[in-house]
């Protein structure tokens, strides 16, 4: 007996506020569905995911076109290649990801600029050239039950994860060199562990992981082996290929609170938060934690371009040198001016006279804490930042520009206070291979803050990228 196709009849509606659209297509007799979804929205750009389920039989090799109604413009484009004339915007796979199962899902994203008054979900979807209209274009040679789906090619038989921050930054030509956090992976392939603790009842170790790759720790590891005992951080895995693990450091020119003049590890209990909706625990820096790796491998050096982000709060601040995550000095001491290149967090005014009472993103150059090239903040916009989750960036070119930025790391885009000259005397940077958190570069443990994760880049990252890493991290869902 012929067994009857089922297709999903075409749809195009808009689901939510958050901009939300499903569309279904039919090719080759076989259905599928589009979802578009506009993740986030901030003033000029937007960040919007794109959702392929087929319904029926395999596909190898696809492509997706839509139109835009508003103007709007694909900017930079991940799991995928795109090309856009006027409003017609067509998605191409990429290699790993051309073949979708029966019943699979592929997914791409992108970020894309808008005119500030519309941002209509976009119409006229069609899957490989055939309009999303719902109708059979074929008949199948046997039924249903007698084929086999099976994709050809090198693509996997199930869609990647999604990219998560450093693989968007290397899409962009800018790779991680560090990636360290202790809440999630920052690369969608990765499924090692995130940090290390040491219980003080017995001194022993263990190393607390995710709960799926490309996922968030798995705090009950730590809950478990922590039990009726206090818990220590040692060490920060380094979660790209480098291996710029961040074991607490030992000391420098100021001396921490540890043996030898060492600093020491965080409370791994003291700050518990949810990432995704399960509970993960972030680094708590009090005055002497702090961590450290010399000689990082494939760290810029001298005056090579390099980038920034980490996930901080305005919780947990003080004025102090210096909550720093970035590169310093293999010394550990003050090797002059330009010799660091880091994100301080705080409300440091060292050169006086700021416009509010922050706390700032600001930029630890070495002998000096900077908001802009004068150093001192004077932006009446920028009095201070206040979000329970605050990412953090900045970025160094090494010769004519430094750029500070902000964003609320669970809504939004990104605000830029300062993007420009080097401070006089600053150009050429003359940076060290040191990655350091929690600390200035002469081991200054006086600082304060809260960290749940960030990256150093090899290279000046784009805004567009940027743009793209602060869209992945609200998805995240810091809370």
């Amino acid at each position: 007996m012929k067994r009857r196709w089922v297709v999903a009849a075409a749809t195009a509606s808009a689901l939510s506020a958050a901009g939300v659209v499903t569309a279904t297509a039919a090719h080759a007799a076989v259905g599928c569905e589009v979802t578009y979804a506009i993740s986030s929205q901030w003033p000029d750009g937007f960040g919007a995911s794109v959702a392929v389920h087929d319904l029926g039989d395999a596909i190898n090799g696809w492509q997706v076109s839509w139109s835009f109604g508003a103007g709007q413009t694909v900017t930079q484009l991940w799991n995928g290649s795109y090309s856009q004339l006027g409003s017609a915007v067509t998605v191409t796979s990429a290699a790993y990801n051309g073949s979708i199962p029966a019943g699979g899902t592929v997914s791409f994203g992108f970020n894309g600029a808008w005119n500030n008054i519309a941002n209509p979900v976009p119409g006229g979807f069609t899957l490989n050239g055939i309009p999303c209209s719902g109708q059979v274009t074929g008949s199948p040679s046997v039924t249903p039950t007698d084929q086999s789906p099976s994709p050809t090619g090198s693509g996997p038989t199930t869609p990647p994860p999604a990219q998560q921050a450093c693989d968007i930054y290397a899409a962009g030509g800018t790779p991680c060199i560090g990636a360290h956090s202790t809440t999630r992976a920052l690369f969608a392939s990765y499924n090692g562990p995130l940090y290390q603790v040491q219980r003080a009842s017995d001194r022993a170790y263990t190393n607390v992981g995710l709960l799926s790759a490309d996922g968030v720790a798995n705090a009950a590891t730590q809950d478990s082996f922590c039990a009726n005992t206090s818990c220590t951080i040692t060490k920060i895995y380094d979660q790209s290929t480098n291996h710029n693990d961040l074991p607490i450091s030992w000391g420098g020119y100021w001396k921490g609170p540890g043996p030898n003049g060492a600093d020491v590890g965080a409370d791994a209990k003291a700050l518990p938060v949810t990432v995704g909706g399960h509970k993960v625990y972030g680094v708590k820096v009090t005055q002497g934690v702090g961590y450290r790796v010399d000689h990082a491998k494939n760290a810029p050096t001298g005056s090579q371009p390099e980038g920034i982000y980490m996930i901080t709060s305005s919780n947990y601040v003080n004025q102090w040198c210096c909550f720093d995550y970035g590169s310093g000095e293999n010394t550990h001491t003050d090797t002059g001016n330009a010799t660091m290149n880091a994100i301080e967090w705080g409300t440091a005014c060292w050169f006086k006279n700021c416009v509010g009472s922050g706390p700032w993103v600001e930029a630890d150059l070495e002998n000096g804490m900077y908001h802009t090239a004068s150093g001192s903040n004077k932006d009446p916009n920028n009095s201070g930042v206040h979000f329970p989750f605050v990412s953090a960036w900045e970025k160094n070119n090494g010769t004519s520009n430094f750029t500070l930025k902000y964003g609320n790391a669970a809504s939004g885009g990104l605000t830029t206070p300062y993007s420009g000259a080097l401070p006089k005397g600053y150009s050429p940077m003359k940076t060290d291979s040191s990655l350091l958190l929690g600390t200035g570069g002469d081991n200054s443990v006086s600082g304060q803050g809260e960290f749940f994760e960030g990256a150093i880049t090899a290279g000046f990252p784009s805004d567009a990228t940027e743009n793209a890493v602060q869209a992945s991290i609200v998805t995240a869902a810091y809370h």
